[in-house]
């Protein structure tokens, strides 16, 4: 019935479609196995894509040949760069999107995609054979071999949903959860553990009163996601709108703690600490007299509304009571409450820098999963998982990005390295070289790799390579480009920064806090038509290379420094156990973790720098 595959993918969530995506654009027969094909790239919550360091990830997907960034800027609704009063490197875009948009567009552009085939029916077990896997078994029996599985099981792995004291099986509202899969994979060795997550109500947008709240607009020129022309940014753009909970929606809340699974001790899984549930913020805050609440439109046309910052598992009737509550919310009709879901995931420290188990060979783990929370944290390790899948049934080398090339880098490396204990979220704080890795600057980074590994087409690398030299024409002109006192000073003043008594280059004065490009256009004519000729993506690129070069050179003489380690490999079968001068727990974390090379090893939690001189000295022998 079915042909052997290259790669199957369990799962088509957002980590789901994008392995599939990318191991078929590559040439790898694939198979993406669902359980409902309606709900193929389901915002699962909020509408949303990107944020502060989620949307460098998703400007990453992008550049490597990813279709996150597509997908989102095909289905926007409004479009904001966050942080714009910071420095560059904080900059992060974000999408608000049409829910149904978003997952229709991924569907057609996966059935558009050459190489995937889908299968609707729960996957319940793996095919595996002397330490490998060999492909999949499903829910009514059916074998379906493959050279390799990603398993991007999302939060259906055993699945619970909580509602006040009522609590059922189901990977989603609506939705029934998967089981099998944790069972055979605990026989097998691998560790389990729980998670939480939550989402908020639903309401009826045609009973809220937006005139008690504050209007969110979307950015006056707003951008995109994606570095290709195929999508265009917004002409008309939707609000969001902003209001605040108060002591009486706090009263009317803890009547429920009793009856609260968070607090009553039904929930085992931790949540995540950055997103908490309404519950837990006035609990954790107790301090506080109100919080923070986003109404967000869940699309075009449909009226349905994401109360964004009220997330919860507290019992129906004590959501709905202390909703109308809420300034704007007085005749507020709930379509569904919220709820919390515990689900399965296994311990990322049990996997490769490739997302491959150690376990069980040609076996790759995505998403939450792998103990990650967010679209774009699962859509990235999608991807990679997806990447080095087809790499290696291919018998290529594999793709593993370095701290200092992507936020992806970042991720992945902290997952295998560190572990995590809470739903990891990406931040902008989790990345030492958080200047290198900007959200303008990605296809710079990335599209040179995608374009070897065969991800990322001819058009995206030669628009690349023409942003690339144009940018570099551009700085050398600015610096040969020089004014005297009498061509600008007029102009200077005009804009509040200092005069100047000699000749001086543009260069120079782009240096200048009160300086960009828009101000130079208007210090002399010539100068205005010059940059013209240049678009807004070449004249921001320029601007931040030259304002922050000294920082630039200082971050990327770090990564060499740091480089030497990355290169200092370590034999994959090299017997830590045996070494009995490392500390005991370093001995266990590198045994089990089995660091690449001596920078992953410096990485690991509970590795000190003693157990780094030893291991060097053996290594050395």
């Amino acid at each position: 019935m079915f042909p052997k595959y290259d790669v199957i993918v369990v799962g088509a969530g957002h980590a789901g479609c994008e392995a599939a995506h990318a191991a078929a654009k590559m040439g790898s027969k694939v198979l993406l196995c669902t359980m409902n094909m309606n709900t193929i790239a389901q915002m699962s919550c909020n509408p949303a894509m990107g944020g502060v360091a989620k949307g460098q990830i998703v400007r990453e997907i992008d550049a490597l040949g990813g279709m996150s960034g597509i997908i989102s800027d095909k289905s926007m609704i409004q479009f904001r760069m966050l942080n714009r009063s910071k420095g560059p490197a904080m900059w992060s875009p974000r999408t608000q999107n049409d829910r149904m948009r978003f997952a229709e567009e991924w569907r057609l552009a996966l059935e558009q995609t050459p190489n995937v085939d889908f299968w609707q029916e729960m996957i319940s077990g793996l095919l595996v054979k002397d330490g490998r896997v060999r492909g999949v078994k499903t829910g009514i029996g059916i074998e379906i071999e493959s050279e390799s599985v990603v398993l991007t099981n999302g939060t259906f792995l055993n699945g619970i949903i909580h509602i006040g004291e009522k609590q059922f099986g189901g990977g989603r509202t609506g939705e029934s959860a998967a089981k099998g899969i944790t069972e055979q994979l605990v026989q097998l060795g691998f560790e389990a553990g729980r998670m939480k997550t939550g989402t908020p109500p639903r309401v009826d947008g045609r009973s809220l009163d937006y005139s008690k709240m504050e209007e969110q607009l979307g950015d006056e020129n707003p951008e995109k996601f994606s570095y290709l022309d195929q999508t265009q940014p917004l002409q008309t753009q939707k609000s969001c709108w902003i209001t605040y909970t108060n002591k009486e929606v706090h009263q009317t809340l803890e009547t429920g703690f009793d009856r609260s699974p968070m607090f009553n001790g039904r929930i085992q899984g931790l949540g995540p600490r950055y997103c908490p549930s309404i519950e837990d913020k006035i609990n954790r805050f107790a301090e506080r007299e109100r919080h923070q609440i986003f109404v967000e439109p869940e699309g075009w046309n449909t009226v349905e509304i994401y109360v964004n910052g009220f997330s919860t598992s507290l019992p129906e009737d004590v959501q709905y009571k202390a909703l109308r509550q809420i300034p704007g919310f007085e005749n507020a009709k709930m379509f569904r409450p919220g709820y919390a879901i515990e689900y399965d995931f296994f311990p990322p420290t049990q996997l490769k820098l490739t997302l491959e188990t150690h376990q069980i060979e040609n076996l790759y783990f995505a998403g939450q999963i792998n103990g990650t929370t967010g679209y774009e944290e699962a859509a990235c390790q999608g991807l990679m998982a997806g990447i080095n899948a087809s790499l290696k049934v291919q018998d290529k080398d594999p793709l593993v990005l370095q701290r200092s090339q992507a936020y992806i880098g970042v991720l992945i490396d902290d997952l295998i390295n560190k572990g995590t204990e809470e739903p990891y979220r990406m931040f902008t704080s989790r990345a030492e070289f958080r200047l290198l890795l900007r959200q303008d600057n990605a296809d710079l980074r990335l599209t040179d790799i995608g374009r070897k590994i065969g991800l990322a087409d001819e058009e995206r690398h030669q628009k690349m390579l023409n942003k690339k030299s144009e940018t570099a024409k551009l700085i050398n002109d600015l610096k040969q480009k020089r004014f005297s006192p009498d061509e600008i000073n007029s102009g200077l003043t005009e804009i509040e920064t200092a005069t100047i008594t000699e000749k001086i280059s543009v260069e120079k004065l782009l240096k200048r806090p009160q300086v960009g490009m828009e101000q130079l256009k208007t210090i002399h004519a010539d100068l205005k038509t010059y940059l013209e000729k240049y678009s807004k993506e070449v004249l921001e690129q320029a601007e931040v290379q030259i304002k922050y070069d000294s920082y630039l050179d200082k971050e990327k003489q770090m990564v060499e420094k740091l480089s030497n380690m990355e290169n200092f490999r370590i034999p994959p079968k090299f017997d830590y156990l045996a070494i009995t001068a490392l500390s005991n727990e370093g001995r266990q974390k590198l045994n089990k973790i089995r660091p690449e090379t001596m920078g992953q090893a410096s990485r690991i939690s509970g590795v000190s720098p003693a157990d780094l001189s030893i291991l060097t000295v053996y290594l050395g022998r």
